[in-house]
């Protein structure tokens, strides 16, 4: 990947280049289908490239809509708009998170150029990445940073096993492993194809 196919396929990628560069190799992102989907799933993740937090300003309507086991009309109504409170249930419980009142949710919110979320992925993001035991952890703004965000989005492609399906081509079990199901199927195809376009032309 040239810094000039970085640009034909999303020029607010431009900055990222070198961090991009230095996570795919250390992580093994390789062959042009590799590249290809990462690229296009980070894309996608950071709303190309121009955000590197998740936003948790929700509506009640998105709320409902969102996250429909975990808040009801009235509790939507009561969390809307109000991101912490919002992120601490959320993602109360689940992800390594503790309870509601625990601020897990908020202080392990989505960051990164792929939106790691929870405080086990922050746990072994950290040891991946950082010499420090549990740096990221205790400082989890950290991922906001371009190399650790683009390390992070490398080092959770490699965990979730994507080089595979990667260079088969299959957009969907690619994000599956990624998403947990196909959140943003169609954007995802967009930006993949955007990227496949920049790098084979």
């Amino acid at each position: 990947m040239t810094p000039s196919q970085l640009s034909a396929f999303c020029p607010a990628a431009q900055p990222y280049y070198l961090a991009l560069r230095a996570a795919m190799t250390a992580f093994g992102i390789e062959t042009p289908a590799q590249v290809a989907m990462f690229l296009g799933q980070v894309a996608h993740e950071s709303c190309g490239f121009t955000r590197l937090e998740e936003n948790l300003n929700y509506s009640a309507e998105a709320l409902l809509a969102t996250w429909p086991k975990r808040f009801n009309e009235a509790q939507a109504r009561a969390y809307a708009m109000q991101p912490e409170r919002i992120a601490n249930r959320a993602y109360a419980n689940q992800l390594g998170n503790g309870d509601e009142a625990s601020g897990h949710g908020w202080r392990y919110r989505g960051r990164g150029l792929i939106q790691l979320t929870g405080l086990d992925n922050y746990g072994w993001c950290s040891k991946a990445l950082s010499p420090k035991p549990g740096y990221l952890l205790r400082n989890p703004e950290t991922l906001l940073r371009p190399l650790f965000a683009a390390e992070s989005a490398a080092w959770f492609w490699r965990a979730k096993k994507c080089n595979d399906p990667a260079d088969a081509g299959s957009l969907e079990e690619v994000t599956r492993r990624i998403n947990g199901g196909l959140t943003g199927l169609a954007d995802r195809r967009i930006w993949w194809e955007k990227a496949q376009h920049a790098l084979y032309a």
